[in-house]
């Protein structure tokens, strides 16, 4: 048997097949649209499970369920999404109607939830019953499993891991509070410490690139630039400091890093280690977890909603 899991992005919706190995035998994705009313994206859903399905060379019959992730605060007992705001829905029964044009068993959770799940099943924490997955980005996402499943909490609104405090009247959120962990520790917070560190320090590398990004940081440390470099290691210390508070009320075994940032590899993955176990409780005799890098990229989305 096989399931179909949904990947629903603001840009994009991908959908697969996934055989009972958790690997991908085909996918498709379409444009999201997500300016129109819910009821067209959702069509446009079921028409790209429909176009999977073709691909596959597999039948709806043969396919025992269906997930999706969902950015946005999402009802997993319900089956609604509660709230995404890059989307404009609110109180959206996404998995009522495609249950209704498929006729089979449909599941809904959030899109790092999902991403979570994945690594458990086909990725980097395969066999790890406790794990916790960050991922950078505009935002900082997390996802939790917890004995093997995902943690959601009540109504399902757990989880909003970069909405941690990390510094008390910090710097403001999209969320309304000041100093969460995401204005510290995305990829949006690394540009924007880049873009302060070029403007104090003319004579860098920073203050002379086109665009400054997150690669470009990375690249302008490459070259010798010792601000850049700075920008770097305040910026792993940022990200560590947050583990650190997931080592402390967790303890979870693995806690993985996804998003692009992720692909520095060791560079990052390194200071990162260094810090959690000299600052976590116990320090070096604490509960330490592996941390390491998520493996999964973009597949991660539609193997975890395909799991649930």
């Amino acid at each position: 048997m096989y399931r179909i899991g949904i990947d629903l992005g603001g840009t994009n919706i991908a959908v697969g097949v996934v055989n009972e190995n958790y690997e991908i035998v085909a996918h498709h994705s379409v444009p999201t649209g997500a300016s129109r009313p819910a009821e067209e994206v959702i069509r446009d859903m079921g028409d790209a499970v429909e176009a999977v399905l073709v691909k596959a060379g597999v039948s709806i019959d043969q396919c025992e369920s269906m997930g999706i992730g969902s950015p946005g605060n999402c009802d997993s007992e319900r089956g609604v999404v509660a709230r995404a705001y890059n989307l404009g829905w609110f109180d959206v029964p996404v998995c009522a109607m495609l249950q209704e044009r498929f006729g089979i068993p449909v599941r809904l959770s959030n899109d790092a939830n999902c991403a979570a799940l994945a690594e458990t099943v086909a990725g980097a924490a395969v066999g790890c019953e406790n794990m916790v997955l960050i991922t950078l980005g505009t935002g900082v996402g997390g996802g939790i499993i917890i004995d093997g499943k995902i943690y959601a909490g009540m109504r399902s609104a757990g989880a909003e891991l970069g909405h941690m405090l990390l510094v008390l009247d910090g710097e403001p959120c999209t969320c309304g509070r000041k100093g969460c962990w995401e204005t510290y520790a995305s990829a949006t917070a690394l540009i924007r410490q880049a873009k302060k560190a070029a403007a104090d320090h003319p004579e860098s590398l920073l203050a002379q690139a086109e665009e400054i990004t997150g690669l470009a940081v990375f690249q302008a440390a490459d070259k010798g630039d010792a601000v850049a470099q700075a920008v770097i290691d305040q910026y792993c210390v940022y990200v560590a400091a947050g583990f650190t508070d997931l080592v402390n009320s967790l303890a979870p075994e693995m806690i993985l890093l996804g998003g692009g940032i992720s692909r520095q590899g060791e560079r990052i993955l390194a200071p990162m280690r260094e810090y959690v176990m000299n600052n976590c409780f116990g320090q070096k005799d604490g509960a330490i977890p592996v941390i390491k890098a998520a493996a999964l990229g973009n597949e991660a989305g539609i193997i975890g909603a395909a799991a649930l």
